[in-house]
């Protein structure tokens, strides 16, 4: 079967660097992102890879000023009191989750140890239809007239409910409440099923964890990607 007139290709890209001072590891930088080609549309391509070059660019540069300058500050530190300084890690990874029906989605994983007892991960994510390169947005996928948060936190409170009678005390007693507060319409991406919102660490459950998913099917949102 021939493909879709909108598709892309991806590979990925890795940065690798350390950062040092007097002769110690300071902080061990790594970004893995892809590049991505639109072989029928070039303009597209170059949307999505300049969109991703100033998240990897904005990135690095935090790495290698903001972090590099508090370890190098740590590791002083750690010298005056005699205590052991631990190198410092960031790491910064794009995982596709779906390309298909002229559209790409992925999420960024960004870890940081600086340090304390365990490092911290936040995730981003983008989604585009590949037509254009044109951003795609969560309001997107519903009518106008459905009132898309309603539905949403109606269904992840319901899986919620399930996920919490098969694994107790994963998330904080007050879940509920914290689903509705700290639902973003920033945090989502495509996957095969449907649409996927996600929790950063902390909001409503524990670090152990992690970060949390819940996946709307597209049945109960009444879409379903297409060219």
């Amino acid at each position: 079967m021939d493909k879709p007139r909108c598709f892309a290709t991806t590979h990925t890209e890795e940065i690798n660097c350390q950062f040092k001072y007097d002769n110690i590891d300071m902080l061990a930088l790594t970004i893995k992102y892809p590049i991505v080609t639109t072989p029928n549309n070039s303009c597209a391509g170059e949307k999505i890879n300049n969109q991703i070059s100033m998240q990897v660019d904005e990135y690095f540069e935090y790495a290698a000023n903001t972090l590099y300058q508090q370890a190098m500050e740590d590791y002083a530190d750690s010298l005056k009191n005699n205590f052991p300084f631990y190198g410092y890690e960031a790491y910064m990874e794009y995982t596709i989750t779906y390309n298909d029906n002229c559209f790409l989605s992925l999420y960024t994983d960004k870890y940081e140890f600086t340090g304390g007892a365990h490092g911290n991960t936040t995730r981003t994510s983008n989604t585009w239809e590949l037509c254009g390169g044109s951003n795609i947005y969560l309001s997107d996928f519903f009518k106008p007239s459905t009132n898309c948060t309603l539905l949403l936190t109606q269904e992840i409170i319901a899986q919620a409910e399930g996920n919490l009678k098969e694994n107790p005390g994963i998330y904080f007693d007050n879940y509920k409440e914290l689903i509705i507060r700290n639902l973003s319409c920033h945090n989502f991406y495509m996957a095969p099923s449907g649409i996927t919102i996600y929790y950063q660490q902390y909001d409503i459950a524990p670090y152990s964890t992690g970060i949390v998913e819940f996946t709307i099917p597209y049945a109960t949102i009444g879409w379903a990607p297409s060219c």
